[in-house]
C-alpha cells in the first residue's frame, strides 16, 4: 500500500453561490484535517468572491481566484489544477459547491487513494444514491453515465460525478490543452483520459445531497454536448485500434 504524503488542496468552481459557499467552507475545516481550500469563481453578480474574501479572514487556508467572466466549469478545474500543481499539492480534490457533496466522505477517499490513482464519488454503485431530484434529472443522469460506460469501455459507472480525489501525477500525465470540454462532459473527459493513461480508478459509494427548489444547472444542452462528445471520444478510439 502507497504512502500518502503532502499537502492537500480541495477546488471548487463557483457561480452564484454566494448562498452555499459559506455553509461549505465552515464544512470542510470543521474536519479539522489540514486541507487547503480553493475558489474559483467566473465572477459571479451574487457577490461569491466578496464572501470568500471575508472568510478568509477566519480560514488561512482558503484562497481564491476570481476570474473576468463565466468560462464555463472545465477551465475553471484547469485552472484550479494549474494552481494546484504550481504550488506544489500532491492530492486534489474537486467538489461542487452547492453542497451537493459531503465532506465528511473525504477521509475514506483518501483512504482509498492510498491503493489507488483516482477515487470517484459515485452515485451509482451499492450504498450510493441521490436524494431530492426529479425523475427527469435521475434518468437524464444515469442513461448518461450508462451510455459513457458502454462507448467509452470503460467499468466507471459514475463518470459524470464531481466529486473526485485525484493524485498529483494523474494530472501531470494530462496535456490540459487538449482538452475539448467546457460543461459537466469535462468530468467524463478527465475520467476517460486517467483510464486510458492506465492509472487505477475507484469508485467510493456517496449519497448526492440535491437541493430542495434550488433549479439544477444541468441543460438539455449540456447534456447533449456530453452526448457528441462521447461519441467522438468512442469513434475516434476504434480509428486509433484500426489503425494500429
Amino acid at each position: 500500500m502507497e504512502h500518502l504524503e503532502g499537502k492537500i488542496i480541495i477546488i471548487i468552481p463557483t457561480f452564484n453561490e454566494a448562498e452555499n459557499i459559506p455553509v461549505l467552507i465552515k464544512e470542510v475545516f470543521s474536519l479539522d484535517l489540514n486541507y487547503s481550500l480553493l475558489v474559483i469563481d467566473d465572477n459571479s453578480p451574487d457577490g461569491t468572491s466578496q464572501i470568500v474574501r471575508k472568510m478568509q479572514e477566519i480560514f488561512p487556508l482558503l484562497f481564491l481566484v476570481t476570474r473576468k467572466e463565466k468560462l464555463g466549469l472545465g477551465s475553471a478545474y484547469v485552472d484550479g489544477f494549474k494552481y494546484a500543481l504550481e504550488k506544489g499539492y500532491n492530492i486534489i480534490v474537486q467538489m461542487d459547491a452547492d453542497l451537493s457533496h459531503d465532506p465528511e466522505c473525504l477521509p475514506a477517499m483518501l483512504d482509498l487513494l492510498k491503493n489507488s490513482d483516482l477515487v470517484i464519488g459515485s452515485r451509482y454503485v451499492k450504498r450510493g444514491g441521490v436524494c431530492n431530484w426529479v425523475l427527469g434529472r435521475s434518468v437524464m443522469s444515469r442513461a448518461g453515465n450508462i451510455f459513457a460506460k458502454t462507448m467509452l469501455g470503460f467499468s466507471i459507472n459514475d463518470s459524470t460525478s464531481g466529486f473526485k480525489v485525484v493524485k498529483r501525477k494523474v494530472l501531470e500525465a494530462i496535456d490540459f490543452k487538449t482538452l475539448t470540454s467546457r460543461g459537466y462532459s469535462f468530468q467524463i473527459e478527465m475520467v476517460y483520459r486517467a483510464f486510458l493513461k492506465g492509472f487505477k480508478i475507484i469508485e467510493y459509494p456517496i449519497i448526492f445531497r440535491g437541493r430542495k427548489n434550488e433549479r439544477s444547472k444541468m441543460s438539455l444542452g449540456i447534456f447533449i454536448e456530453a452526448f457528441f462528445r462521447v461519441i467522438f471520444w468512442s469513434f475516434s478510439k476504434s480509428l486509433s485500434s484500426f489503425k494500429n
